[in-house]
């Protein structure tokens, strides 16, 4: 583990040297195909590891972390350009980079929540600092307070914890706790991190006022660390989850069809992908809450391709962005016959996004879908209008976007550069050939 730290210590440097940004994206990616070949996949997948105190789960969590962290640097070519602060960008990304790290490999539940809330500082200064619009301020606020605010009792509830157990190291964590109160005050601030309906406001409003690289890391990672908070505390509250999920099921279920029409009235291209976000989580959630194991494994396969697939559907907003200055689906039409390579990265990232085989989307719907199912019959009628809606606000982005009359005021602009296909391809081939590994996560 500390070898890997140090790397990142030591590309801190490498953020002050000007003209040099492909030296801190091979950094990335060298760190990258570092811990993917320092992983012993022979080994019993579901235990702890020696390594960097990793099971399967914070595994993947990092690898993505990784990943994303390298394609923000690529999506962010724009404020290299205009040397808008670029070297207190890469620091910031490098500290997120960090702060993530040791949220996914801590085995120690104090020393999970600390870098849980220390993750949130880069991610607002993101915001504050290279948001687009003067409510980049409010739009942090909301997220800074909905998770300092959710976070407070689960700081109360883990000083109970180390009353109770004399350790907070997760081996220790094993016994079955039956208080409603304890339950909630553990989960709540996951709850908003997920975000689960109802505390989703924070988002939306995050995503819009943010850059490409800070919708990129909320899509990405932030949104997975409510997921990887339950799907490793869900274990000691088995004997209250039985009783209670059911109110937090209903509220997933209800609230991603709910959401997936408020999709369908969106005129802005990023509030769309942002509200498709807590349409998919909402499925997370519901899958982990039904405390069986096609809905562990379903979640944990959801939250990697929604990673991949979300960031890349950020990207591509962005791209159109930055040639037409505005988001609106109003103003973005017909670009199929302005970009129309661009166009086909449309589709292919909206048909994921709607879990189109073969992508790994659709593997975790189905495990989700089988898993809610089992859980209750009654569930398919939510299940069935929030997969369909979800096709039809897919298409609705993809079709409103690229077909329609083009707008006059588009007058002269690049097609895209070899940068932007890469990144999309980056987002696109992963996101795609892991549907062809997928027994590697069903263990």
């Amino acid at each position: 583990m500390v070898k890997f730290i140090m790397f990142m210590i030591f590309m801190i440097p490498l953020s002050f040297l000007e003209n040099f940004i492909w030296l801190n994206q091979l950094g990335y990616f060298l760190l990258f195909i570092l811990f993917l070949l320092s992983f012993n996949f022979s080994s019993y997948f579901s235990s702890i590891s020696y390594f960097t105190g990793c099971d399967f789960i914070s595994y993947f969590m990092i690898l993505l972390s990784i990943w994303i962290c390298a394609l923000m640097l690529m999506a962010s070519e724009k404020l290299n350009k205009e040397k808008y602060f670029f070297e207190f960008f890469l620091l910031v990304l490098i500290f997120l980079l960090l702060a993530l790290f040791m949220t996914f490999s801590s085995m120690n539940l104090f020393v999970f929540y600390l870098f849980f809330e220390i993750s949130l500082i880069p991610t607002l200064l993101l915001i504050l600092g290279w948001g687009y619009q003067p409510e980049r301020i409010q739009a942090g606020l909301y997220m800074f307070f909905y998770t300092l605010f959710a976070s407070l009792p689960m700081m109360v509830a883990i000083f109970y914890f180390y009353e109770k157990f004399n350790s907070l190291d997760f081996f220790f964590l094993n016994d079955y706790f039956d208080s409603f109160l304890l339950y909630l005050c553990m989960t709540f601030v996951f709850l908003v991190k997920i975000p689960m309906f109802f505390v989703h406001l924070w988002l939306p409003k995050a995503h819009v006022e943010a850059p490409v690289s800070g919708s990129m890391i909320l899509a990405g990672i932030m949104l997975k660390l409510g997921g990887y908070g339950f799907l490793r505390l869900m274990a000691v509250f088995m004997l209250v989850g039985v009783k209670f999920n059911f109110v937090f099921i209903m509220i997933s279920l209800f609230g991603g069809f709910v959401i997936s029409l408020i999709c369908l009235r969106q005129s802005d291209i990023k509030s769309l992908i942002a509200y498709s976000s807590v349409s998919h989580m909402g499925l997370v959630l519901g899958g982990i809450m039904t405390l069986n194991s096609w809905g562990f494994y379903g979640a944990f396969i959801m939250m990697i391709s929604h990673g991949l697939c979300s960031s890349g559907l950020f990207c591509l907003a962005n791209i159109t962005y930055e040639r037409l200055g505005s988001r609106s689906l109003f103003l973005n039409k017909g670009l199929i016959n302005l970009m129309p390579s661009m166009s086909l990265w449309w589709f292919l990232l909206c048909s994921s996004n709607m879990a189109a085989p073969p992508s790994f989307n659709l593997l975790g719907e189905i495990m989700l879908i089988n898993s809610l199912v089992s859980w209750g019959l009654m569930t398919i009628l939510m299940l069935m209008l929030t997969s369909f809606f979800g096709a039809a606000y897919s298409l609705y982005l993809y079709s409103y976007s690229q077909h329609g009359k083009i707008y006059v005021g588009s007058y002269s602009f690049s097609l895209g550069f070899l940068r932007e296909y890469l990144l999309l391809f980056l987002h696109w081939v992963p996101l795609n050939l892991l549907f062809l590994g997928s027994d590697l996560f069903i263990f």
